[in-house]
């Protein structure tokens, strides 16, 4: 039966019941087309004889072989040693086949086409009876039915994926994405889609320095610089940016202020659970409204959402519950004890007869994965399951492939559970490396870009995939509604998580999970079914018209990330002849094979050669039809990438080409209004000194000031004016203040409403505003404009002025004769 749940499983049945029609036959294998190769599908009775297993998608020749299968009018037989010999490579002496051994070759076809060859060894050469043939044929029929519904639903996957991909890339173009989150983005969602290359690399090569648009130099001219990104291995990213999104979406909807934080796992300060400790401190000290927290650590983050809650700022958790007894209002989060539950019928699904199963998450002590592993053995209690205690591997890479790979190898593990996002593809890729696709039985958490692949591939089985968008989401209405309604009003119709013996129960939501398979069963949805439901689940919650408070208000999400660090970002010059060079002066994309292609030479390619890649691809990134960068990919299968396949690549890069402009627009722009900034202020400065300079207070006798102006009286600058004036009047006690307008631009009716503002404002300190320098075209000015000065005294000049400041202050002027 197909059950879409293990493909694995279905045509090892079908290999199994071929071998069983052969008298004392023991060994069969299934071979299928994978582009312009055959590949190993599932083998039957090899175990201990060869020297390794054969392995899923390993090379098996060149697919030409299956032209000797036609027309299928007959039993097709031949000698089992020349048959093993051509199509497993890597067994030179085969010294395990009888004397006389022959395989019969019987034909895998759909739609009229031979997609692959299904190989059950008998003892000699005489072809089975026709009974036996048409028995044999039946199950052919019945693998090419299970593998085309596969291939049918893979391609609705693949196809969702890819516009996933490119709108993961196109949201880049909005968001100023490093270039470490741009490659990242891209490697990732480049192998989830094409599975059968299986990238082993995938690097980006900007041209540094040349204009846009550069290539390689050309006669002496030095070569260019380069910048190569390449993407480590890392635990993922995708799970929080979800949340965050989520959470943002819901803030636009509301018209709420979101300040989105994160504290780094990988941190090179202070420890995370401690540097969001500090976010939210931050936070309470700012007076947010509100704050959600994803606890890092739910004990060291409580005092922190106490000292919220006595400060009135209502707290809620999301994807991690809080301590029992918490001063949070509410959890928002998956069921984890329940997830784990399904988790585990999954796998008593795949593995009717029990088995060892082996559990990997980053931390026992967290607690969403104590819940989840709790539930998973719950689950298996009381069944032939062997559940081996859980190993962690706290973001330890190397220590988590480790980990699995002994379990896999030494303890014999039959099925697995990956607890967390990263954990299923550590069991996917140990059973990889040693042969065991689709024999272990994988149950992922989470679907990030690794589980997608895995999972089309029959490497995974199943995904628990939590709606981590709906939690952002969700959190931020729910923190809306307690602040606006009251928290009584709000929380009274939520279910609670009881904290058993403190007299207090959380609310919860639970947001639930997704099963994810391939294909559709009556337990699960099929992959390209979810990867379309997702997006539309977005796309409704951002037209969603939701109510807002009556006021502004401001949240704080401190969450968590996985930093950057062991990003490599290289700067070297171009090298010529290298494949980057040729596919900038091409301005095309090349595939190389790297032991034959007429590049073999090239200094990238014999480096990738020495590593033992195999295929080479470089795809031009073009701005307005000229190359700037290029998309380089490796593989270590021969004849990884054919021309279709180079057809998405091309798709992804033009994508991406407009993501690093942008991102480079941004920089500019940054940079530019940097420089205007500091410019501004430099002229602010300037102005400011001007401003001083023109309207200087100036002391010239016992009781008077002399201030000339210059340029133009305004609003602006006369409040200056009167200040500046004002302040010296009561400094100095001086009792007269000669205002010289000499060097006055216009003294119009507005600026000559300033002057007057300024005297009946020197009067109220006793002092007398004396108006000096006015000139005759001044002077006719005012009268055209009918400006009355009023009381104000004026004097023609500085001198006439002074004269009279004098009188007023009872001084004189003395001249001496010089001796």
């Amino acid at each position: 039966m197909i059950t879409g749940l293990d493909l694995f499983a279905t045509l090892q049945h079908i290999v199994k019941e071929a071998v069983g029609i052969l008298p004392s036959s023991q060994r069969g294998i299934l071979l299928t087309r994978d582009g312009e190769r055959l590949v190993h599908r599932l083998s039957v009775g090899f175990d201990g004889v060869l020297a390794s297993p054969p392995r899923l998608f390993t090379d098996a020749g060149p697919a030409t072989e299956l032209s000797m299968l036609e027309p299928a009018d007959g039993a097709r037989v031949v000698a089992a040693a020349a048959w093993y010999r051509a199509h497993l490579p890597d067994e030179p002496a085969l010294h395990f086949v009888p004397a006389g051994a022959a395989v019969v070759l019987v034909p895998v076809r759909t739609q009229g086409q031979t997609l692959g060859v299904l190989a059950v060894e008998q003892p000699d050469e005489q072809a089975p009876s026709d009974e036996r043939w048409a028995r044999l044929l039946s199950l052919a029929d019945r693998a090419g039915a299970a593998l085309e519904r596969r291939k049918l639903y893979d391609d609705k996957a693949q196809s969702a994926q890819e516009i996933r991909v490119l709108e993961a890339v196109l949201n880049a173009v909005a968001a100023r994405t490093s270039p470490h989150e741009l490659v990242e983005m891209i490697s990732k969602g480049i192998k989830s889609v094409q599975l059968r290359p299986q990238w082993s690399s995938v690097h980006l090569v900007l041209l540094s320095d040349a204009p846009r648009g550069g290539s390689a130099s050309r006669g002496g001219a030095a070569a260019p610089e380069t910048r190569s990104y390449y993407v480590p291995r890392r635990p993922p990213v995708a799970y929080w940016n979800n949340i965050r999104d989520g959470a943002l979406t819901a803030g636009r909807g509301l018209g709420i202020n979101m300040d989105v934080r994160s504290a780094s796992i990988v941190s090179g300060g202070a420890p995370a659970d401690i540097a969001q400790r500090e976010l939210v401190d931050e936070g309470i000290d700012r007076g947010v409204h509100g704050i959600i927290v994803t606890p890092m650590n739910p004990e060291l983050i409580e005092p922190a959402i106490r000292r919220a809650a006595a400060a009135g700022i209502p707290v809620i958790t999301i994807d991690t519950p809080p301590v029992e007894g918490s001063s949070a209002l509410a959890y928002v989060g998956t069921d984890n004890a329940a997830a784990g539950r399904v988790a585990g019928e999954l796998l008593a699904r795949m593995l009717p007869d029990g088995g060892k199963i082996g559990v990997q998450t980053y931390s026992v002590a967290s607690v969403h994965s104590s819940e989840r592993i709790a539930g998973f053995e719950a689950a298996l209690s009381g069944t032939s399951f062997d559940v081996l205690p859980p190993t962690e591997d706290l973001h330890d890479l190397p220590a988590a492939m480790r980990f699995v790979r002994e379990a896999v190898e030494d303890q014999g593990v039959a099925g697995a559970f990956g607890v967390c996002a990263a954990n299923g593809p550590f069991w996917g890729t140990a059973a990889r490396e040693l042969g065991r696709e689709g024999k272990l039985k994988v149950i992922a958490f989470d679907l990030i870009m690794d589980t997608i692949a895995m999972l089309r591939e029959g490497t995974i089985h199943a995904a628990i995939v939590q709606r981590e968008h709906d939690m952002g989401y969700r959190s931020v209405q729910l923190l809306h509604d307690i602040v606006s309604n009251g928290v009584e009003a709000t929380l009274a119709e939520l279910p609670t998580r009881a904290a058993a013996g403190k007299g207090h129960a959380l609310r919860f939501i639970d947001t639930g999970v997704d099963v994810v398979t391939v294909e559709s069963t009556p337990w699960s949805i099929a992959l390209s079914d979810y990867l379309t439901l997702d997006a539309t689940r977005r796309a409704t919650k951002r037209r969603r018209r939701l109510n807002r408070a009556g006021r502004q208000l401001e949240f704080l999400v401190a969450g968590m990330n996985v930093g950057e660090q062991d990003f490599r970002e290289e700067r070297a010059p171009l090298e010529p002849g290298s494949l980057v060079e040729r596919v900038l002066s091409t301005a095309g994309s090349i595939i190389v094979d790297t032991h034959a292609s007429e590049l073999h030479g090239a200094p990238d390619v014999v480096e990738a050669r020495g590593r033992g890649v195999h295929t080479l691809v470089g795809v031009p990134l073009l701005a307005g039809g000229t190359p700037f960068g290029v998309l380089v990919l490796e593989s270590e299968r021969r004849a990884a990438c054919t021309l279709e396949e180079v057809a998405l690549l091309e798709r992804v890069a033009d994508t991406v080409a407009v993501a690093v402009e942008n991102a480079e627009l941004v920089n500019r722009i940054t940079e530019r209004t940097h420089e205007l900034e500091q410019a501004n202020r430099h002229q602010e400065s300037l102005l400011d000194t001007i401003l001083e300079l023109s309207s200087p207070v100036v002391p010239i006798a016992r009781n008077i000031l002399v201030m000339p102006v210059i340029g133009t009286m305004d609003a602006q600058r006369s409040g200056r004016f009167i200040e500046s004036m004002l302040q010296d009047i009561t400094e100095r006690q001086a009792r007269v203040v000669l205002v010289d307008v000499t060097g006055m631009a216009a003294v119009d009716a507005a600026s000559a409403e300033h002057l007057l503002r300024a005297a009946r404002a020197a009067r109220l300190l006793g002092a007398e505003v004396v108006l000096v320098g006015i000139t005759p075209a001044a002077a006719r000015l005012m009268v055209e404009e009918g400006v009355d000065l009023g009381t104000v005294v004026t004097r023609s000049t500085l001198e006439l002025g002074f004269a009279y400041a004098l009188a007023k202050t009872g001084g004189q002027i003395v001249y001496r004769r010089a001796s």
